[in-house]
């Protein structure tokens, strides 16, 4: 771990405590959404990829920490596997590709940056769903307001992603749901 000055330095030098977020800045979601991660067990690139997922901008958020014309920058941070799993993850169209998890064109990734669908593998698509779960269970977990009106979507697109989450993402995930319905 004696590379996390450098990451949370970076992450500050971005601005990410200054950028306002559902549940405080974006720099506390994302350090949560790391935790989460390594609390499921997942794998050092996995981890960084989450505590950096939304520095490109997501399809949820409005604005960035950074464009994408500094992609091999946060390479040179993060490495190279975290900052293909960031870039992934930003460039969803989650209204096309999300519908899509847990059919037979899960495999067909919708990139809202390139304009265009290209395949992803299983290993990306395990991933990618794996930071999305950490991602809105953040969010759920800190904002009663969140997980009720969000709830039942996030029950749907999670019982879709099993299989493609760890067993320990898929019983956070739904004990926290399961909890914010009362």
């Amino acid at each position: 771990m004696t590379a996390r000055p450098p990451l949370d330095e970076a992450l500050r030098a971005l601005g990410a405590g200054a950028f306002p977020h559902v549940n405080g800045t974006l720099e506390r979601h994302l350090h949560g959404t790391e935790r989460l991660l390594r609390e499921w067990g997942n794998r050092e690139a996995v981890c960084i990829a989450g505590l950096y997922h939304a520095v490109y901008g997501t399809d949820g958020i409005e604005g960035c920490l950074t464009g994408l014309d500094a992609r091999e920058a946060v390479a040179r941070v993060i490495g190279v596997e975290a900052e293909s799993l960031v870039y992934l993850y930003g460039a969803c169209d989650r209204e096309r590709f999300h519908p899509r998890i847990g059919t037979q064109a899960q495999h067909a990734f919708v990139d809202r940056f390139a304009g265009r669908e290209y395949p992803i593998g299983d290993d990306e698509l395990r991933d990618f769903c794996e930071i999305t779960v950490a991602n809105e269970l953040d969010l759920v977990l800190g904002n009663v307001g969140f997980a009720r009106r969000h709830g039942d979507e996030l029950l749907e697109l999670f019982g879709r992603m099993r299989g493609a989450i760890s067993v320990a993402a898929e019983r956070a995930a739904f004990e926290a749901l399961a909890a914010s319905r009362g």
